[in-house]
């Protein structure tokens, strides 16, 4: 049995939206999941239409009873969603679950032990876990194997990342057991400049700590919340329902093939990944020119100082392509007017400020083209006209008049 966190204290990232889905879609690929609901607010209820009235216990009532004579079993507050999809609710008495439990020795480990009892039922436990830190959470990652951090590519994604590091980093001081953590980009949407250049600095520096599925902006995600129903339910023909069946049949990949993100220790890895998280938020503060609390008029002008330095603009006969690639050994530009070949076509590097150019002599036309940054292949950041390609992502366009 694999136990999965979904964790961040940021609100508004779609945790929840993640863990919801994810097990229903683990589910539709016959994999047994149970969905753990450890926030106060019961969400998971409520999006997947269990009737709060019709609660009589939760995963409160379990918890606070494990040690006792007349202990309340979990199977007996399962709610069964789907075929192999059921879910254990919260309730807003989880909120009282801390102090209740002061002064119980190894209180930390009671979701573990209450989960060993079903250990042989489900394949996959996905844990919902509260936007806070406290017992609730330490619970939550005591009793996981693995922890996804949902990332909203938004203006403050690169601030909430580094600071839920930090607390993973503090919470992990306590936690003596091999964990795996990854990092999901959620609610992306792809016609902003701003959330292009956000995927692409979290893809670039956290690697293979970074899922290669993204789930994408959906107003059918919100829709099937709405009716209480997993986006499997609601809509299996919708991009929502296609990205996170992707995420799925990652992370059972990743399970399989012993991924090379697993790490013997969560000391190294998470020491690791905070350092460069803070780093990152330090260079996307000296990119944006302003700290995460400016006002939306003063990140519209970040945005247009952005706008102006990179991007591609015409010098004399020539197009100028420029980015920003603080951390990249290598950039290279790949398109129409070179026969998509990389190399013959690399930027130079303006050194420690990250800046990268190269000037090309263009006929009048429309072109298309993607950069090639240390060898992976995306889009340009700072060019919002785009257009699918034959392998379900994008170029970019650049017209030539």
């Amino acid at each position: 049995m694999r136990c999965i966190g979904v964790i961040n204290q940021k609100g508004g990232c779609g945790k929840t939206t993640v863990a919801m889905n994810l097990a229903a879609c683990l589910a539709v690929q016959n994999h047994r999941t149970l969905l753990v609901d450890m926030d106060p607010q019961n969400h998971c209820a409520v999006g997947l239409a269990v009737p709060e009235e019709q609660i009589e216990n939760n995963i409160y009532d379990v918890l606070i009873t494990a040690d006792s004579p007349k202990p309340i079993p979990l199977s007996s507050i399962i709610w069964q969603i789907s075929q192999n999809f059921d879910l254990a609710p919260a309730g807003i008495e989880l909120a009282a679950l801390e102090p209740q439990l002061a002064g119980k020795a190894g209180r930390e480990n009671t979701l573990s032990e209450v989960l060993a009892s079903i250990s042989q039922t489900y394949s996959y436990v996905i844990i919902d876990c509260p936007p806070s830190v406290g017992l609730l959470t330490f619970n939550a990652l005591r009793a996981s194997d693995e922890v996804v951090i949902p990332v909203e590519t938004g203006y403050f994604a690169l601030h909430g990342l580094a600071r839920q590091l930090e607390t993973l980093s503090v919470l992990k001081q306590q936690c003596h057991q091999p964990i795996t953590v990854r990092i999901l980009a959620s609610m992306y949407d792809v016609r902003t400049k701003l959330a292009r250049e956000v995927l692409n600095e979290l893809r670039k520096n956290y690697n293979v700590q970074m899922f290669e599925s993204i789930i994408n902006f959906n107003t059918k995600l919100k829709e099937a919340a709405s009716f209480g129903q997993p986006i499997s339910e609601y809509d299996p023909s919708s991009k929502g329902m296609r990205d996170f069946m992707g995420l799925a049949s990652e992370l059972v990949d990743s399970g399989k093939a012993d991924a090379a993100v697993a790490v013997a220790s969560v000391d190294n890895q998470l020491r690791a990944i905070s350092k460069t998280a803070n780093e990152l938020l330090e260079e996307s503060q000296k990119v944006l020119g302003a700290e995460p609390s400016k006002s939306r008029d003063e990140k519209a002008t970040i945005q247009e100082k952005i706008d102006s330095f990179y991007g591609i603009r015409r010098h004399d006969d020539k197009m100028e392509f420029v980015a920003l690639y603080p951390q990249a050994e290598s950039v290279k530009l790949a398109g129409d007017f070179n026969g998509w070949q990389p190399e013959q076509t690399p930027l130079s590097s303006g050194g420690a400020n990250g800046r990268w150019s190269v000037e090309l002599p263009l006929d009048k036309g429309v072109y298309r083209y993607r950069y090639v940054v240390d060898g992976r292949w995306q889009e340009d950041p700072y060019n919002q006209k785009v257009e699918p390609n034959e392998f379900g992502e994008y170029n970019s366009i650049v017209e030539v008049k």
